[in-house]
């Protein structure tokens, strides 16, 4: 087998997320809010009216860590919880005034990061490597359209 580098590629992957993740909490803990409480905070400004269930999926993390996330920042004031309309067993998840104004933050924070990730990478370069890693994620992804549920200059 010829080695081309591919054989790297769940090692590359894995590496840059988890240092992306490292240097966004880093510069990040200025906000107050832990990691999983800011990629909380995203999804629930990005899809205002999401239910907890797929916050659970979209976070990858269980329904019972979920509910205990969002009692907590709705405590402080970050998202509210309403009935669904015609479901009383679904609770739907809003971001609050406080959650819109932090989010300009994490999207600083998130953008200063990713600056940092691809300096020294060429403007084409860059576009190719979002094309590729689009590419990559919609391959794999099983009708899930997790890139599609990705929002724009935030942190994963």
């Amino acid at each position: 087998m010829e080695l081309d580098g591919t054989e790297k590629l769940g090692f590359l992957i894995h590496d840059a997320a988890r240092l992306m993740r490292k240097r966004f909490e880093t510069l990040g803990r200025g906000l107050g809010l832990s990691s999983a409480q800011w990629r909380l905070l995203v999804r629930v400004v990005k899809s205002e009216g999401v239910t907890q269930a797929r916050l659970a999926e979209l976070l990858e993390i269980e329904p019972i860590s979920v509910s205990r996330l969002i009692d907590r920042m709705e405590e402080g004031g970050w998202i509210e919880r309403r009935q669904h309309a015609t479901d009383r067993r679904v609770r739907m998840i809003f971001p609050t005034e406080k959650s819109r104004e932090a989010f300009g933050a994490v999207k600083s924070v998130a953008g200063e990061v990713f600056e940092q990730a691809l300096e020294g990478l060429s403007q084409e370069e860059r576009q190719t490597l979002i094309h590729g890693l689009t590419t990559v994620v919609s391959n794999l992804s099983d009708d899930e359209g997790s890139y599609e549920t990705m929002p724009k200059g935030a942190a994963a």
